[in-house]
């Protein structure tokens, strides 16, 4: 399997978005963000149709669009709107305009099926580069970041009570959720980006119990997931993303499981 080179770019990249996934979701799990992330993968959708309309790579019209959506709900989120509300709104949006884009582009079935499942048997040595840069941003602007995101997860009243950087943090970590959104879109597509950035640490949340463990943990089971989920479609030449979202699926059910029957 691994005298392949496109298998060996594959765990490279699954390993590279794992990590991103498992460190990134401890909080958007803490911070109840779970919806946001599902709806930054459908905003994804809309971004990636619209960089291969234009004749750019998917990635970067992604990037593009779950920014600039990421950093307009955290706006509007500050006023009276309820957040849930300006993000199902925006997601419905950008479905249609995804949509739309496709149409426009004439984009091939290939491709299409590329964005919304993920296509990690096709990464290419300069798609590994961009996706190291990226994470390493991501990473990095966590890790200057860490004490202030830990209390705006963990302990927000008392954050915004201690210091008035509170809503520049919420943008910043606003940012960083969509561009770990995609990331974790070249591995598993546009539609079950989710899997990735909320399961792990979710079923983690079950075991750990400091913010070092929980991102511990998140990482293990989504580097399981992605290894395991590889492999299998390699033996079996289905869907990497299937694979994927079935084990992280049945470690999630499984830590509930176990966490009611110690209970």
């Amino acid at each position: 399997m691994f005298e392949y080179s496109f298998m060996q770019n594959a765990f490279v990249a699954g390993t590279i978005v794992s990590i991103v996934a498992g460190v990134i979701g401890t909080f958007v799990v803490a911070r109840n963000y779970a919806f946001l992330t599902h709806s930054l993968s459908e905003i994804g959708f809309a971004g990636a149709a619209f960089g291969l309309w234009i004749g750019w790579p998917a990635l970067l019209g992604m990037m593009l669009t779950t920014v600039v959506s990421s950093v307009a709900i955290g706006a509007l989120e500050s006023t009276y709107t309820k957040r849930d509300n300006v993000t199902s709104a925006i997601s419905a949006l950008a479905i249609g305009l995804g949509i739309l884009f496709l149409a426009l582009g004439h984009t091939s079935s290939s491709a299409a099926t590329g964005i919304l499942f993920g296509s990690v048997l096709g990464i290419s040595h300069r798609d590994l580069y961009l996706l190291l840069i990226l994470a390493a941003v991501v990473l990095v602007t966590l890790l200057f970041n860490y004490r202030t995101l830990r209390q705006l997860s963990f302990d927000e009243q008392g954050m915004f009570m201690q210091t008035q950087r509170q809503q520049g943090v919420r943008y910043v970590f606003l940012v960083m959720i969509a561009l770990s959104v995609s990331i974790s879109s070249q591995l598993v597509g546009s539609l079950l980006i989710f899997v990735l950035v909320t399961l792990p640490a979710a079923s983690a949340k079950y075991y750990a119990t400091t913010t070092v463990q929980l991102m511990g943990m998140a990482i293990i089971f989504a580097l399981f997931g992605t290894w395991v989920g590889l492999s299998i479609a390699y033996l079996t030449e289905l869907p990497t993303s299937f694979f994927i979202a079935i084990i992280e699926v049945l470690i999630y059910l499984g830590s509930v499981w176990q966490f009611k029957r110690k209970a």
